[in-house]
């Protein structure tokens, strides 16, 4: 059911044909799903939602922006944020519901401190910083230096990536065979949850605050 190959594949895939369809260089929009495998779909679903958060991030960095688009920006990466990581564990449930299936995992094996769809996430990013890297390596308007320290950053991200990806593959591996196990850990951030955060509740009227 998971391969890291499969998974890496259609997360440079993915980014490469939405940043086409930014750039307006592509006559069809892609479709963030156009996978028929309903675990890629969800892997593809997780990987955009960390492509949309990248791209509103440098909105907040532009030069000129003012106040009041920062703010509305700030809303939108907590509000992005929060659904890259609960999809992140959804991952984990698809996986430990096939896996339940199957009396799997074995409780009684070694826990794994990060469970599969924290490593995909990790994945997700890398791919973006891979993408991005290897854009400025071929920058025609790039100051001297530039392109070589670029190419240094992409074969340090791409070595990075492909030990991640192996220690995806070796541990699904161990928990099919039952040497190895992980469990859904929650994120269970605050800072959206209005009932959580001070911030938020200490600045609402008292009629909103139950």
């Amino acid at each position: 059911m998971l391969s890291a190959d499969a998974i890496v594949e259609l997360q440079d895939q993915q980014t490469r044909d939405w940043h086409r369809e930014l750039q307006g260089t592509v006559a069809n929009p892609v479709a963030t799903e156009a996978t028929a495998d309903d675990w890629l779909r969800s892997v593809s679903r997780q990987h955009r939602a960390n492509f949309d958060l990248w791209h509103i991030e440098d909105e907040a960095r532009a030069p000129g922006v003012t106040d009041a688009e920062l703010a509305n920006v700030k809303h939108r990466i907590d509000r992005t944020n929060q659904q890259r990581n609960d999809l992140a564990e959804e991952l984990d449930r698809v996986l430990l519901l096939w896996l339940d299936s199957r009396d799997l995992p074995n409780t009684n094996a070694p826990l794994n401190s990060e469970s599969p769809g924290l490593i995909i996430d990790r994945l997700s990013i890398l791919a973006l910083k891979i993408y991005h890297s290897r854009e400025e390596s071929e920058r025609v308007d790039a100051p001297p230096g530039h392109a070589g320290r670029n190419r240094d950053r992409l074969a340090i991200l791409e070595d990075q990536r492909a030990d991640l990806a192996g220690c995806l593959d070796a541990l699904w591996r161990e928990t099919i065979a039952g040497t190895r196990q992980f469990k859904l850990y929650r994120q269970l951030k605050m800072y959206n949850d209005p009932s959580l955060n001070p911030a938020i509740y200490r600045n609402l009227p008292s009629q909103l605050r139950h």
